[in-house]
């Protein structure tokens, strides 16, 4: 039998609860209207997609789409935020391709386009997994996260209050040698190009210590790690950065199924950086994918899937709830995005 073919069924008789509408209303600091994370919601009525969010109890969602080019950035821009401009948000980005252009200066130019896109409406900055990985500059070298070249870029998004939201590593599995001791051994060979080894890339902790030294280096600047700081195996390395930087945050999108399977660890972390965290789906606006957060999130459901399908794609490993207090829940689903990204405290009234 192939390991694909196999299925088995939980003999286990466990608890199964549906939350179909979150305890209080949630802002989604992480997410996609484009192809193909997005699932092409800026292609159809406006008007459908914000039924979509009213069924998740989503009140407010950033796009983070813009950072993948200024033409997307505008067009979201002006069709998201004329229509409803205080549910949304629409990140800006870096044009990396630019480097070879400008040399060292690079950093200075993309600061001035920063505050061009700031000024078109843009409220925030999406550096993606490019930077760390593939980045190279004028004389085709690879340019590392915390490279002081790039300092202008976060200093302007400091001066702007624009937060940086920062992917800049993948799960720690994506850069280990592809043996059977790979725990994402099936995902990675459904999806090949998303295996880093090094060598040729750069170690796992080399990227995520140079995201970790950019953040000390900018205290006047807001980052928020994407995906659990970029780092969700490892809640104790997060938590440290979180301790020695006050500017740091972070978001739990697309990492339920690294969380859901060390919960008293995570729940642990969740109520000491309650502060600290905001809720990020990273699919889009998916009804089910929304209701499996929030049984996460809200409930001491044992053993399910982490998202829904089975078996889960990720790795085959199951979640189990983090049953959180209102108080943590408020924070994490809304209260830290109201603060951290200065949106409008009326739409969650």
């Amino acid at each position: 039998m192939e390991l694909s073919e196999f299925r088995p069924r939980a003999k286990l008789v466990r608890k199964e609860t549906l939350i179909e509408r979150p305890r209080f209303p949630v802002i989604d600091a992480h997410n996609h209207l484009a192809e193909p994370f997005g699932g092409g919601w800026d292609k159809r009525p406006v008007a459908e997609l914000l039924d979509a969010l009213d069924a998740a109890g989503v009140v407010a969602y950033v796009d983070l789409d813009g950072g993948w080019g200024e033409d997307l950035l505008q067009r979201h821009l002006d069709l998201f935020k004329t229509a409803a401009p205080e549910r949304f948000q629409i990140f800006g980005g870096v044009d990396w391709s630019q480097w070879p252009a400008h040399g060292d200066r690079f950093g200075e130019w993309a600061a001035g386009r920063l505050r061009l896109q700031a000024g078109w409406g843009a409220q925030g900055l999406k550096i993606w997994k490019p930077l760390g990985l593939h980045v190279r500059d004028q004389h085709d070298r690879l340019v590392a996260v915390d490279d002081p070249r790039l300092d202008p870029i976060w200093t302007a998004a400091g001066e702007l209050g624009l937060p940086v939201l920062a992917h800049v590593a993948d799960p720690v599995a994506f850069f280990d040698p592809l043996t059977p001791e790979n725990e994402r051994w099936e995902e990675l060979h459904a999806h090949p190009d998303w295996q880093f080894p090094s060598p040729p890339f750069p170690p796992f902790l080399t990227i995520v210590e140079g995201l970790a030294a950019v953040v000390a280096r900018h205290p006047a600047t807001t980052f928020i790690g994407a995906h659990v700081g970029c780092y969700a195996e490892n809640l104790g390395w997060v938590g440290d950065l979180l301790r020695r930087c006050p500017n740091f945050f972070i978001d739990i999108s697309a990492r339920v199924g690294e969380l859901a399977r060390q919960p008293y660890t995570a729940r642990r972390f969740f109520i000491e950086f309650a502060d600290r965290i905001l809720f990020g789906s990273d699919f889009g606006p998916w009804l089910d994918g929304y209701q499996s957060y929030y049984r996460f999130l809200e409930t001491d459901d044992e053993y399910f899937s982490y998202v829904p399908s089975d078996p889960p794609p990720q790795g085959r490993w199951y979640a189990y709830g983090l049953y959180l207090p209102d108080d943590v829940l408020r924070r994490v689903y809304h209260l830290n995005a109201l603060r951290v990204l200065g949106m409008n405290p009326a739409l969650v009234e």
